[in-house]
Formats: C-alpha cells, sequence, structure tokens
C-alpha cells in the first residue's frame, strides 16, 4: 500500500497523495462539477416545446417543403416574426436568426419580444420582370 511518507522524498508525488489524501478524507472539494449549462442564445430565441419536435420550413406553411427539423428543447435565435398559416389555433410563424427557415409558433414558446418582419425573403417573381406582367 502506498504510504505518504514516501511524498516527503519525492516532491513530484506530493499533489497526488494531497488529491489521494482528500479522496480518503471524503472531502467535498474534489467534488464532480455540475455539467457546464448551455447559454441561452441572445434574446429573442424559441425554446422547442413539442415533444416530436418542430418542422422548419422554406416558407410559413405547412405546404412549404421541409429544411429540416429542430429537436425538442432546442434553443433557437429567433429573428421576427409573421402572420400566415394557422396551426391549431395559432398563426405566427418565427423566421430564424442563422438560416432562413421558418417555424411554427404552435411548437416554439419565444423569451424576448420577437418583432414583426418588414420584409419578409422575397423571390424573384414578387419584383422581377416577370411579376409586373404575370397574369392569374
Amino acid at each position: 500500500m502506498f504510504r505518504f511518507a514516501q511524498l516527503a522524498r519525492k516532491p513530484h508525488l506530493k499533489a497526488a497523495g494531497a488529491v489521494a489524501a482528500l479522496l480518503m478524507a471524503g472531502s467535498p472539494a474534489v467534488a464532480a462539477a455540475p455539467p457546464a449549462a448551455v447559454a441561452a442564445p441572445a434574446k429573442p430565441y424559441g425554446t422547442v416545446i413539442a415533444v416530436q419536435g418542430v418542422k422548419e420550413r422554406q416558407f410559413p406553411s405547412t405546404d412549404s417543403s421541409v429544411k429540416g427539423t429542430l429537436p425538442h428543447r432546442a434553443q433557437i435565435g429567433l429573428k421576427c416574426k409573421v402572420r400566415a398559416e394557422n396551426v391549431e389555433g395559432n398563426n405566427i410563424w418565427y423566421l430564424l436568426r442563422d438560416r432562413p427557415v421558418w417555424v411554427t409558433a404552435r411548437y416554439v414558446e419565444n423569451t424576448g419580444t420577437v418583432r414583426f418582419c418588414n420584409e419578409v425573403l422575397r423571390s424573384p417573381l414578387t419584383d422581377g420582370k416577370q411579376a409586373k406582367h404575370a397574369k392569374g
């Protein structure tokens, strides 16, 4: 068995001996540190509350193509919001801050004030020559 008296003769082992002594004494100084908390994004941000997660959409509509899925409890930065398709009594959709995708507010709880979008992503058809001459 290791003897603490040996540590006095071997200075490079003093630190190991000190740790061993604390462990044997059951000192709280060596207790495991709590896991590091993940910092929330800057406000406004949202937290996914749906257990099945929420789909990221190209446009604020359930008919729009799915670009990804956010898992339950994921925290996401919110850029702005619009009123669009009603999903189970909620017609607010959020545009994410870090990429051009939308999520329904029905499955996202927001923290902070989310402003309404001044300018939604435009397509070439809304501003181009084709839009001016479109029929139908």
